[in-house]
């Protein structure tokens, strides 16, 4: 029985979210290299811009805030259920490789395969995913003990490994590479919001709303799986099928954000631990304000980014970076 002073809590906070995200997107459409005046931004929301003003909002703006925003929302539910899974507060797609699996398979499906526009864009998440999943795979065998299980600590020091691995295989894949196709790696891994038009929206767009809705409905599961092994086996969950499934989940949430934003880590880790500071551990709470969370932390991050150096500004993933480095130094030394 969660506490109705929880409950009300939580709405009040997820409206104060909704605020920053509605805030932050206004202050995002005029800003920018180039200038969209705030007094014209609702005639040309209404079709009375000039064509200079409605393809600056709507072929530019809007699309890229659009995907930051769903590409935050992603990884932040990605980490919380890793955290989750793995009872390791340290947990991260970016961190543990997730992100840099999805990033090599991207890597060599745009270099060494052709490119069909029609079907690019709604092949970067699969390929992304599939990429994800063979690095999910390796770090859960590389992290399981049959006695005691999944080992936390070991998961995060091996994830960090492959990471490391993966980052470096790309570096190799790229250094023999074109310019053309050289210049776009190098800027995913710098998570650099690249996709940015309406297509890379539609092609994320299902994953989301399939599996977060999905999440909620196992965040009971999460909760039980947060607790000793023996625990959770005397309450009748079977602890590795869980796992598995909401490991397949986490990994699809981060490959469907990062094949469109490129190479961003810490959203994961920083906006479940803020969500959970502000309204506890349990998962029915902290989730939905995680998601808010991360959604608004990606999009503030990259709103800054690309305004603060003209005319390309720094990568959103740089901008998150900077923050989250000193946060994962801060959790380590605690933890």
């Amino acid at each position: 029985m969660i506490q109705p002073s929880l409950i009300r809590k939580q709405r009040i906070i997820l409206f104060i979210l909704l605020l920053l995200i509605l805030l932050t997107t206004i202050i995002g459409m005029g800003l920018g290299y180039a200038s969209l005046s705030y007094d014209r931004l609702l005639p040309t929301l209404i079709g009375q811009g000039t064509f200079k003003e409605e393809f600056v909002l709507f072929s530019i703006r809007l699309p890229r805030i659009f995907i930051t925003v769903l590409a935050g929302m992603a990884l932040a539910l990605s980490g919380a259920i890793l955290q989750g899974v793995t009872r390791n507060d340290l947990a991260d797609p970016g961190i543990i490789g997730i992100n840099s699996g999805a990033g090599l398979a991207i890597t060599v499906y745009f270099l060494f395969f052709p490119i069909d526009v029609g079907s690019f864009v709604y092949m970067l998440p699969l390929v992304g995913f599939a990429g994800a999943l063979l690095t999910a795979f390796f770090l859960y065998i590389l992290s399981y003990n049959r006695k005691v299980g999944l080992q936390p600590t070991r998961f995060v020091l091996v994830g960090v490994g492959l990471s490391m691995a993966l980052s470096g295989a790309m570096i190799v894949l790229i250094s023999a590479s074109e310019r053309e196709k050289v210049d776009f790696i190098t800027k995913w891994l710098a998570g650099n919001i690249w996709g940015t038009d309406w297509p890379f929206i539609l092609a994320m767009l299902p994953w989301l709303v399939i599996l977060i809705p999905f999440t909620l409905y196992k965040a009971n599961r999460l909760n039980i799986l947060g607790l000793s092994e023996p625990v959770a086996i005397g309450v009748g969950v079977s602890i590795e099928k869980e796992r598995i499934v909401l490991l397949l989940t986490a990994v699809a949430l981060a490959a469907s954000a990062v094949s469109v934003t490129g190479g961003i880590a810490f959203i994961g880790l920083m906006a479940p631990h803020i969500a959970k500071a502000l309204v506890g551990p349990r998962n029915q709470l902290f989730i939905p304000v995680s998601i808010l969370m991360g959604g608004w932390l990606l999009l503030l991050a990259d709103t800054i980014g690309r305004n603060i150096v003209d005319p390309d500004g720094i990568p959103a993933g740089i901008m998150v970076s900077l923050i989250g480095a000193p946060y994962f130094m801060y959790l380590l030394l605690k933890k």
